[in-house]
C-alpha cells in the first residue's frame, strides 16, 4: 500500500513538472504589444538618414492604427484619398457642397471621414530582451494584419520585407537575435506603389476599412527548437474516411537528424472521442515536407453549416534537440460540384450569402479576435444566411475560426480589385498572396471558395485569370475556384460567380424586372443557369437603398465619424423636414425588404441554382454612400424588419408560390402553384403543408392543405395548386397567402378590388381632368371641386420632371450610379387618410402600388407654403431631400383641388390598382373630409408643369 508521504511527494513532483513546462511555453514567446516608439516618415527620409540607429521620439500603442493613436493629417479639402470618386469628385466644385469644404467644417459625402488620414511611411520601435533560454533556438517574429508594406530592422540591421495584405509578416530572426537586448525597427508603408490592387478593392480602400497604417493583431516573438514542425496542410478525404496530411520538417541543426512524429486526433468537443495515435520515424535533413494518411475511425464526424464538428491533430516530434509540439484544428467536409449545384459532404447547399467589405466604423479595420466574429456569424444566421463572401480581402485567422465553429461557407479573395493579366507587378503578386492565404488558413474547413478578387479589368484579364485558375486547382484542392467576383466567364472555372440573375442590373434603370414588370411572382433565372454547365452563383444582388438612419450616429464613437450623415441630416432639416427623419427611414425600410424579399424568392424559385451573395446584409459606408443593409455599418437592426421576419423569405426552408399577379377583381380566381426550397440537414418527412388567406386584420378567410408529402433536399420541389374564386369579396382589401411547411412560413400579399363599384352620389361635382386648360381653372375658382391627374412627363424638369419614379428602393446609390433611375424610396402617407378609405395602404409602399410609381411624376413642393403636406409622399433621395409628393390638396381661389402626379386616365380599362385609386379619390372628395387649408394660386399650380 502506498503511504500518503509518498502519494504528496508523487503529486509535488507533478505539479512542478506542469510548473516548469508552463514556464518553458510561456518563455517561448514573448508578447510585443504595448508602447512601441513612432515617427512620422512624411518626406520618406527615414531610410536613407538611418532611422533605424536613432530613438524615435513619440510613443504609441500597438496593436492598433495610426488614427487609433491619434497620428496623421487632419482631413481637408487637399486630403488624397485612396479610392475612386466617380462622380463624387462633384463635392469638389458643388456650389451647395461649398460650406462643406471649409477649413473647420470639411464633410465628405462619399464615405464615413476619418479623424485623421496619413498615407506614407511610418516607423515604430521597440527594445526587445531575449532570454538565455534561446541561444540555441530557431526566433521568429510574428506581425499580423500589417497595412501594408513593412520592412525591419534589427539594431542597425536590415532584415528584410514583407508585403503580403492577407497574411502576417513573419521574419527569421535566428541571425539577429542573441540572448540580451535588441532594438526593432520597424517601417510600414500603406502607399499604393507598384503593386496597384486597385483604388476601391476593400483591402485598401477609404470605402470602407480606411487605408490605415499600423499593426492590428498578433505582435510577438517566438522561439522553436532548431528541428520543429513547420507547415501542416490537412487534406479530408470523406468517402475514404481519412485525412491526408502534408508535414513540413524543419531542420536548421546543419545536421541530418533522425525524429519521430506522432500523430493523434480527437474531437475538438470537450467530450469528443480521441482517436489512435500513430508513429512515423524519418530521417531529416533541412526542410523536408512529410506526407501520410491518417484514419479517421469508421464513423468520423462531418462538418457542415448543421454540425460544424471539429477536429485537433496533436503533432509531436521527438529528436535529440528535443520535443516540439503542434495542433492543427481541421474538419472532415468535403465541398464539390455537381453539374450546377454544389455539395457538401455529397449533399446539395444552396449559398445564402452576404458580403463583408472590411466595414469596421469603430476601428476601421477588420477585428482579429474570435468573439467579434461569432457576433456577425450568429446576426446573418439568424437572417437566414449560411455564407459570406469577403469582397477583394481576405479576413484574419480569428475569422476562419470562429466561421469553423458555427459552420459558415466562407468565400476569400486575394485582397484585388485590380487591373491584371498587363504584366505589371501585381500580377505577380496575386499568386504569391493567393498561395499565403491558402497555405495560411487553407485547413480551416470554412474555406470553401475563392477567386482572385473583384471585377477585374484589363486586356488580358480573362487570360490571366485561365492560367490562375489552373494553378491553384492544383496547388491545392480543398475548395472551389473561379476567376474574378462578376466575371470572367471561364470553362476551367469550378463555378460561375455572375450578376446576371438578379433582378436589377447596372444601369437597368426603370427597365429591370422589378420595375417593368407588373408585380407576380413567377419569374426565376432557370434559363441563365442552364447556359453553364457549373453551377453559378449570383453576385452582388440586391444593392436596395433605404433613407438614412441618423439615431446610428450616436454609435460612431472610433477612428470614423459619420460626416455624410451629418451632410444628409442637415439638408433634410434645411428643408424642414427633420421631423419625418424616422418616418423616412421606416418607409424606405418597409420597401427595401420587399425588394431584397423579391430577389431572394427568385434566387430560391430556379432550379439548380447554386446560391446568391447579397449585397449586403448591412450597410455600405462608403462609395457615395451606400445604405444597402437592413442593418447598419454595426450589424444591428433599424427597426424595420426582424431577423425572424427576414429568415421567412431567406432560410434553409422556404415555402414559395408563383402567382401571375397579385391584383385581382373579385371576379377573378387565385390561381398559385406551391412549392419548397429545402436545403435542411435531412429530408423532411410525412410533411402535409397548409395554407390560408386572411384579411388585414388576420382573421382567415381560405384555408387548405396539400397532400403529405416526403421533402427530399433540393428546390423546385412542388407541393400543390391553390385555386380560390374571390367573388365573395365586395370592397377592396389586402389578403395574405400564408404558407406552411414543417414549420417554416411565408407569405405573400394580394390585393382584390371589386369589378362593380357602388355609385358615388354627387359624383359629377368632381372634375376629373389631365390638363389645367381656361375652362377648368374658371370651374375651379368659381368654387369647383377638381382632380387634375397628370401624364407622366408633364410636371416640369425643375419642379419634378427629372426625377426618376419607379416602384424599387434606389439601386446603390444615385452619387456613385451617376443618376441611375429609379431615384426615390417609395411612398410615405398614413394609411387611415379618408382619401385612401377605398385604396387599402400601409405607410409604405407595397405591391399595389406598382402602377401608380409606374405612371407617375413627383411633384417637388420645396417653394409652395411649408403648411403644404402631401396626402401621399414620395420618399425622396437623400442627397436632394425635396419635399416631394403624389398626391396633395389645396385650395385655389374658391374651389377645392386635388393633384395628382399619377396618371389616372392612360389605359384604364387595364390597370384594376388606378381604377380602385380613382374611386377612393373621388369618393373622398364628395365628402365633407375633403376640405383644403392651404391656399395657392392658379399661377402656382401652373408653374408646377410644363
Amino acid at each position: 500500500m502506498i503511504s500518503t508521504q509518498v502519494l504528496r511527494m508523487f503529486f509535488f513532483s507533478i505539479a512542478l513538472i506542469m510548473f516548469h513546462s508552463c514556464k518553458n511555453e510561456e518563455e517561448l514567446k514573448i508578447n510585443l504589444s504595448g508602447e512601441w516608439r513612432f515617427k512620422i516618415d512624411s518626406l520618406d527620409a527615414g531610410i536613407e538618414e538611418k532611422w533605424y540607429q536613432k530613438a524615435l521620439p513619440e510613443v504609441v500603442s500597438l496593436p492598433g492604427s495610426m488614427a487609433q493613436n491619434g497620428k496623421g493629417n487632419d482631413i481637408t479639402v487637399d486630403t488624397k484619398w485612396t479610392g475612386n470618386m466617380w462622380n463624387d469628385s462633384l463635392w469638389y466644385t458643388d456650389p451647395e457642397m461649398k460650406k462643406y469644404r471649409e477649413k473647420g467644417n470639411v464633410k465628405v459625402p462619399f464615405w464615413l471621414t476619418p479623424v485623421k488620414e496619413y498615407t506614407g511611411p511610418a516607423w515604430y520601435q521597440k527594445e526587445v530582451s531575449i532570454p538565455e533560454s534561446w541561444s540555441d533556438r530557431a526566433i521568429s517574429l510574428n506581425l499580423e494584419r500589417v497595412h501594408w508594406e513593412s520592412t525591419l530592422w534589427v539594431d542597425d540591421q536590415v532584415v528584410g520585407s514583407e508585403n503580403s495584405l492577407a497574411t502576417s509578416h513573419s521574419y527569421n530572426l535566428s541571425e539577429y537575435l542573441s540572448p540580451g537586448k535588441h532594438v526593432l525597427t520597424i517601417r510600414i508603408d500603406n502607399r499604393v506603389k507598384d503593386i496597384d490592387v486597385g483604388l476601391d478593392a476593400h483591402s485598401i480602400s477609404d470605402n470602407t476599412q480606411t487605408n490605415w497604417n499600423g499593426i492590428i493583431g498578433d505582435i510577438s516573438l517566438s522561439a522553436v527548437s532548431k528541428l520543429s514542425i513547420g507547415q501542416v496542410k490537412m487534406y479530408p478525404d470523406v468517402s475514404n474516411k481519412k485525412v491526408r496530411i502534408a508535414v513540413q520538417i524543419e531542420n536548421r541543426t546543419g545536421l541530418e537528424q533522425e525524429v519521430e512524429l506522432t500523430l493523434q486526433a480527437k474531437e475538438k468537443s470537450g467530450i469528443g472521442e480521441t482517436l489512435p495515435e500513430i508513429n512515423k520515424t524519418i530521417q531529416v535533413s533541412g526542410i523536408t515536407t512529410i506526407e501520410l494518411e491518417y484514419p479517421m475511425g469508421d464513423n468520423p464526424k462531418l462538418w457542415d453549416e448543421f454540425n460544424p464538428n471539429l477536429y485537433d491533430m496533436y503533432f509531436s516530434l521527438r529528436s535529440e534537440t528535443g520535443l516540439n509540439k503542434k495542433i492543427e484544428t481541421f474538419g472532415m467536409r468535403d465541398f464539390k460540384t455537381k453539374g450546377t449545384i454544389f455539395t457538401i459532404n455529397n449533399r446539395p447547399v444552396f449559398l445564402r450569402g452576404t458580403l463583408e467589405c472590411a466595414i469596421f466604423p469603430l476601428t476601421g479595420y477588420p477585428p482579429t479576435d474570435i468573439d467579434a466574429w461569432k457576433r456577425i456569424y450568429k446576426i446573418i444566421q439568424n437572417h437566414g444566411l449560411n455564407h459570406m463572401r469577403f469582397h477583394s480581402w481576405c479576413p484574419p485567422k480569428a475569422a476562419f475560426t470562429a466561421a469553423d465553429e458555427m459552420g459558415v461557407y466562407l468565400q476569400v479573395e486575394a485582397s484585388a480589385w485590380a487591373t491584371i493579366g498587363d504584366g505589371k507587378p501585381v500580377d505577380k503578386w496575386l499568386y504569391k498572396e493567393a498561395e499565403d492565404i491558402i497555405n495560411t488558413y487553407g485547413n480551416h474547413p470554412s474555406f470553401v471558395m475563392m477567386a482572385y478578387g473583384n471585377e477585374p479589368s484589363g486586356d488580358n484579364h480573362k487570360d490571366y485569370l485561365v492560367k490562375f485558375v489552373d494553378h491553384f486547382k492544383s496547388f491545392d484542392n480543398r475548395r472551389v475556384y473561379t476567376s474574378g467576383a462578376g466575371w470572367p466567364y471561364i470553362d476551367n472555372a469550378d463555378y460561375f460567380n455572375t450578376a446576371n440573375p438578379r433582378i436589377q442590373h447596372w444601369n437597368a434603370q426603370l427597365n429591370s424586372i422589378i420595375n417593368k414588370n407588373p408585380p407576380q411572382t413567377t419569374f426565376d433565372f432557370k434559363k441563365i443557369i442552364d447556359s453553364k454547365p457549373m453551377p453559378t452563383v449570383s453576385h452582388e444582388i440586391g444593392q436596395w437603398c433605404v433613407y438614412p438612419n441618423f439615431k446610428e450616429m450616436s454609435k460612431y464613437t472610433g477612428v470614423l465619424k459619420p460626416k455624410n450623415f451629418e451632410i444628409f441630416k442637415e439638408s433634410l432639416e434645411e428643408n424642414g423636414m427633420l421631423e419625418l427623419a424616422d418616418s423616412l427611414l421606416l418607409a424606405s425600410g418597409k420597401l427595401q425588404t420587399l425588394c431584397y424579399k423579391a430577389d431572394i424568392e427568385a434566387a430560391l424559385r430556379t432550379k439548380d441554382f447554386a446560391g446568391f451573395q447579397l449585397l449586403d446584409l448591412h450597410d455600405f459606408p462608403g462609395q457615395g454612400t451606400a445604405l444597402v443593409g437592413v442593418l447598419d455599418a454595426f450589424w444591428d437592426e433599424k427597426g424595420y424588419v426582424t431577423p425572424e421576419e427576414y429568415s421567412r423569405f431567406c432560410n434553409e426552408t422556404v415555402p414559395l408560390v408563383r402567382l401571375e399577379k397579385r391584383i385581382f377583381k373579385n371576379t377573378d380566381t387565385l390561381k398559385a402553384s406551391v412549392e419548397v426550397a429545402h436545403f435542411g440537414a435531412e429530408e423532411l418527412t410525412g410533411v402535409i403543408p397548409t395554407w390560408k388567406i386572411t384579411d388585414d386584420k388576420g382573421a382567415s378567410v381560405f384555408n387548405g392543405q396539400f397532400d403529405k408529402i416526403d421533402i427530399v433536399i433540393g428546390n423546385g420541389i412542388q407541393l400543390g395548386n391553390i385555386g380560390v374564386a374571390f367573388n365573395s369579396i365586395n370592397k377592396g382589401q389586402k389578403l395574405t397567402l400564408t404558407v406552411d411547411v414543417s414549420g417554416f412560413e411565408n407569405s405573400w400579399d394580394v390585393w382584390v378590388y371589386p369589378k362593380k363599384k357602388e355609385k358615388i352620389e354627387k359624383e359629377n361635382i368632381v372634375k376629373v381632368v389631365n390638363n389645367l386648360d381656361a375652362s377648368t381653372l374658371s370651374y375651379l375658382q368659381k368654387g369647383g371641386k377638381v382632380l387634375l391627374n397628370v401624364t407622366k412627363g408633364d410636371i416640369a424638369p425643375e419642379m419634378g420632371g427629372d426625377i426618376g419614379v419607379g416602384f424599387s428602393s434606389i439601386f446603390w446609390n444615385t452619387s456613385w450610379t451617376k443618376g441611375q433611375k429609379p431615384h426615390t424610396l417609395g411612398i410615405l402617407c398614413n394609411p387611415e387618410h379618408p382619401a385612401l378609405a377605398h385604396f387599402p395602404s400601409e405607410y409604405h409602399s407595397n405591391w399595389q402600388w406598382w402602377d401608380a410609381m409606374s405612371h407617375s411624376n413627383a411633384i417637388v413642393l420645396d417653394h409652395l407654403p411649408k403648411e403644404l403636406t402631401p396626402i401621399i409622399r414620395i420618399v425622396d433621395d437623400w442627397f436632394e431631400n425635396r419635399k416631394t409628393a403624389l398626391i396633395f390638396e389645396a385650395k385655389v381661389g374658391k374651389g377645392s383641388l386635388l393633384m395628382s402626379g399619377i396618371d389616372l386616365h392612360t389605359d384604364l380599362e387595364n390597370r384594376l390598382e388606378a381604377q380602385q385609386l380613382l374611386y377612393s379619390l373621388k369618393s373622398y372628395m364628395i365628402s365633407e373630409d375633403f376640405n383644403p387649408k392651404v391656399n395657392l394660386s392658379a399661377e402656382q399650380i401652373k408653374a408646377l408643369l410644363k
